[in-house]
C-alpha cells in the first residue's frame, strides 16, 4: 500500500498528535494518531526537533534525515488516515546510520499500530 504523504503545519496539529500514541527509540520518538476525520485517502507526517538536539545547523540536520527516513518508510508501513510526528533526539538523529534509523521507524510504527 502507497499512500500519499502531506506535511502537518498547523500548531494544534501538532498538538493533537502529543495527546496520543508514542514511542520512542534510540534514533527518534514517533508520535502518532488515527484522524477519525473520514479522510483515508493518505497519511500526514510533522518532523519537529528541540533546541536540546544542538544549534540550527544541527537541528535542520536532524529534519533533514527525518524527512528522508519519512519518505522511505512511510509510504509502505505507515497507515492511511494516521497522523505521525517524528521527534529528532539528541546526537543520534544526526549521527545514526540511516538503514539503523529507517529500522527504527519501522519498529516504532509497529508499536504505535498495536497499541
Amino acid at each position: 500500500m502507497t499512500a500519499k504523504l502531506t506535511i502537518l503545519k498547523k500548531r494544534a496539529e501538532f498538538l493533537a498528535a502529543a495527546r496520543a500514541q508514542h514511542r520512542g527509540t534510540k534514533g527518534l520518538m514517533l508520535q502518532g494518531r488515527a484522524r477519525g476525520d473520514g479522510d483515508d485517502e493518505g497519511l500526514r507526517v510533522g518532523f519537529t526537533c528541540s533546541k536540546k538536539v544542538g544549534n540550527a545547523v544541527a537541528r535542520n540536520r536532524a529534519k533533514r534525515r527525518l524527512r528522508e527516513v519519512a519518505r522511505a518508510v512511510l509510504p509502505s508501513h505507515g497507515r492511511a488516515g494516521w497522523d505521525y510526528v517524528l521527534i529528532g533526539r539528541h546526537e543520534t538523529t544526526a549521527n545514526r546510520d540511516f538503514e539503523d534509523l529507517k529500522g527504527d521507524l519501522i519498529y516504532a510504527l509497529k508499536k504505535v499500530h498495536e497499541i
